[in-house]
């Protein structure tokens, strides 16, 4: 194939999406998981409940399941495009409601942002060879 780079007959494409959903599905199941184990859902409901929106306690629901599960969805690569558009709408939320008007730089939105264009880049691209999907004939 012309324009990709092969290694021992595997695409540096393929190695790069697998590095980018294992990176980015950990940072979000991390971040799930200490919602749901550490903080609490009763916790997260109260904070999402400060900002607005309703019902809180469904949102929280949602917001650990898009987390864990959507982080742990890319790991595995997983319904891939659908786990990292959930988590994009999800960097989405947070920069509008919370985080933009604490400006770019960290306490603000930058990490959301990264974390936006790792999870749009995967629902646009799909896993790559190294996934559950590609293995089950999801993803070429």
């Amino acid at each position: 194939m012309r324009g990709k780079i092969r290694v021992y007959g595997m695409t540096l494409s393929s190695v790069g999406l697998l590095i980018l959903r294992l990176v980015v599905g950990l940072v979000f199941s991390m971040h799930g998981g200490q919602k749901l184990l550490a903080r609490g859902i009763p916790s997260v409901a109260s904070a999402l409940d400060q900002l607005g929106m309703t019902p809180p306690d469904l949102w929280a629901v949602v917001l650990v399941i898009a987390e864990l599960g959507g982080g742990l969805a890319l790991i595995l690569g997983v319904f891939t495009r659908f786990a990292a558009l959930t988590l994009g709408i999800s960097m989405v939320v947070a920069i509008a409601s919370l985080l933009w008007a604490r400006g770019f730089f960290l306490p603000g939105y930058e990490f959301a942002l990264t974390l936006l264009g790792g999870s749009l880049t995967l629902a646009f691209t799909g896993p790559g060879r190294f996934a559950v999907d590609h293995y089950l004939g999801l993803e070429p």
